[in-house]
């Protein structure tokens, strides 16, 4: 029998023409399953396992952040890093046509534009970290560093922070 092919992500492609090394992790999924769930399913520690949420401007400008899976995006924090007034949620039902993705595999490398992206400080001084792979069933793992370089984002406080006690 054959081996199967490999099928590549846009995301994908863009790191490999960039040189710039990832994993790529794969797992059965059919529909839409939370980043909890697919660090679950991969056995991976949630604080390595990042999310990708696109908003929209008070000026009309879509923005992209990316946060630890277990954290809420503060939009106030947001709207701030990327000098708005204010960001809203994309809604989900407008995720394809502005990213090129869908939910669930939506990542900050490779969409239909170059949108302004934010990954969360949090991700700074990590050695590795975990985010979607360009579609669902593939996550990819690279450097901090290279996924900003690779996504031309800046590093931000951009999460809500609880504090105890």
């Amino acid at each position: 029998m054959a081996k199967q092919k490999e099928i590549k992500t846009n995301a994908m492609r863009i790191l490999e023409r960039e040189k710039i090394p990832f994993t790529h992790h794969t797992y059965e999924c059919e529909e839409f399953i939370d980043g909890g769930q697919i660090a679950d399913k991969l056995h991976l520690p949630h604080e390595l396992v990042y999310k990708t949420l696109v908003t929209v401007g008070n000026d009309k400008n879509y923005y992209v952040f990316v946060l630890p899976i277990d954290e809420e995006l503060d939009l106030k924090k947001a709207a701030r890093a990327v000098g708005c007034k204010s960001v809203a949620m994309l809604h989900v039902k407008d995720i394809h046509a502005v990213t090129g993705y869908i939910r669930g595999g939506c990542t900050a490398i490779g969409m239909k534009k170059q949108y302004r992206t934010t990954i969360s400080d949090a991700a700074e001084h990590l050695e590795r970290m975990i985010v979607s792979g360009g579609r669902l069933g593939s996550q990819i793992e690279l450097a901090p560093a290279d996924l900003c370089r690779a996504a031309s984002a800046q590093f931000g406080d951009i999460t809500v922070r609880s504090f105890a006690g």
